[in-house]
């Protein structure tokens, strides 16, 4: 396989506490691989650090003078060091981060959301290209493109976030905790929907909370503790480590 995102020894500090330590991780060119890990690890920290959100961070803080944030290390993505572009730029690329807790436009309806999601892209033939693709892949979103988006259930939330996210053409789609505060059944319905994503030929890194089900659908999986990697491999292999599963993956 193709290496289409490398991280190096990437440490993050907001003032004095540092949030990322000496990370180093892979991803592979159509791979699905998960970044597990308690509360308070560092998952969505290093999401935010990969697509270029913590870099515009630190540089609002030094401007106002409110806090200092460093980042040091390197990040490659599709051939090319990446660290010190600007996050619209690493869009631009194919590196397309989907955050947590979902986060819809919430007075403007499901079309003009996933239209505010190809805000970058002027060729009017390819957005209307994605629209239908994300209206394939969440048909409940095509059949509710004029209804405001707050007014949406959590999983109809969830799917239109993705959706968005989804207009950028991702190379490399970080979805950040999708399983947050859904229901069981519904939850299934979006990881199944996060599988049929792989097989469009879309890599995947997925932070989830969901040990056992991801682990099940990820090629490879990461697991992080207190800011930095404290085992990495497959799911069969990191579940018969005990020390793992009672104290990172509380299993």
């Amino acid at each position: 396989m193709t290496v289409l995102l490398t991280v190096s020894h990437l440490t993050v500090c907001y003032d004095k506490a540092m949030l990322l330590n000496d990370i180093s991780m892979e991803v592979d060119t159509g791979e699905l691989v998960s970044l597990v890990g308690p509360n308070g690890a560092g998952k969505s920290t290093l999401l935010r650090a990969i697509t270029g959100l913590v870099a515009w961070e630190a540089r609002l803080k030094k401007r106002s003078a409110q806090g200092d944030i460093t980042v040091q290390g390197e990040v490659s993505f599709d051939g090319e060091r990446i660290d010190q572009v600007p996050a619209h730029r690493i869009v631009e690329k194919g590196l397309i981060h989907c955050p947590e807790r979902r986060r819809p436009f919430r007075e403007m309806n499901v079309r003009d959301n996933l239209l505010a999601g190809a805000y970058l892209m002027k060729d009017k033939t390819r957005i209307e290209e994605n629209l239908g693709r994300v209206y394939d892949l969440f048909p409940v979103l095509k059949s509710r493109v004029r209804q405001i988006s707050g007014t949406l259930s959590g999983g109809e939330q969830q799917m239109l976030a993705i959706g968005r996210a989804m207009m950028s053409t991702p190379k490399l789609l970080c979805i950040d905790e999708p399983s947050t505060g859904l229901a069981p059944k519904t939850r299934a319905e979006v990881f199944a929907k996060i599988r049929e994503i792989r097989g469009l030929g879309i890599t995947v890194l997925l932070v989830e909370q969901e040990v056992s089900t991801v682990f099940k659908m990820a090629s490879r999986n990461y697991v992080l503790s207190s800011g930095k990697i404290i085992a990495q491999g497959h799911g069969d292999d990191l579940l018969q480590n005990e020390v793992i599963r009672k104290t990172y993956l509380g299993l």
